[in-house]
């Protein structure tokens, strides 16, 4: 199975699930964004050159993930879509959007006083998990069909 780990880079949640998914001996293979903010945000910049404003160098920076992202999602299967708790993380909606739209499923991740601001993601969405482990719990069920 091919999962795409999207969402918040501020955190180690990525590490922790893909360790949870080891230690049950599941097949999946992860890709995700470049969790490295500094390089994410300075790429377009440090491989096109410099631009003058913030605005230009986000768009090239973004411009030039987005063939990241975009390539991982229709790769996967399954999209988990992580929404912390200190940031917005816009880029996340985005991701689940774009994955809705190639008919991916989708597991979003968030806490409670999230649920509101994102009911239309959760709507779009196979199963809203409040951590680790329940989305560990979901694909070990969708692959061994154990509970």
């Amino acid at each position: 199975m091919n999962v795409y780990l999207a969402g918040e880079i501020h955190t180690n949640w990525r590490d922790e699930l893909i360790t949870l998914c080891n230690k049950k001996n599941l097949e999946i293979h992860f890709s995700s964004p470049v969790t490295n903010h500094e390089n994410s945000d300075n790429c377009g910049v440090e491989i096109l050159g410099t631009e003058d404003k913030k605005f230009w160098k986000d768009n090239k920076g973004a411009n030039i993930n987005s063939i990241r992202t975009k390539k991982a999602i229709k790769e996967s299967d399954v999209v988990i879509v992580k929404f912390g708790e200190k940031y917005k993380q816009w880029n996340a909606a985005f991701d689940a959007g774009y994955a809705a739209a190639l008919n991916k499923s989708i597991i979003v991740i968030h806490n409670e006083d999230h649920q509101h601001a994102l009911k239309e993601v959760d709507a779009s969405a196979s199963a809203v998990a409040s951590n680790n482990e329940e989305v560990v719990r979901i694909l070990e069920y969708v692959l061994k069909g154990t509970l």
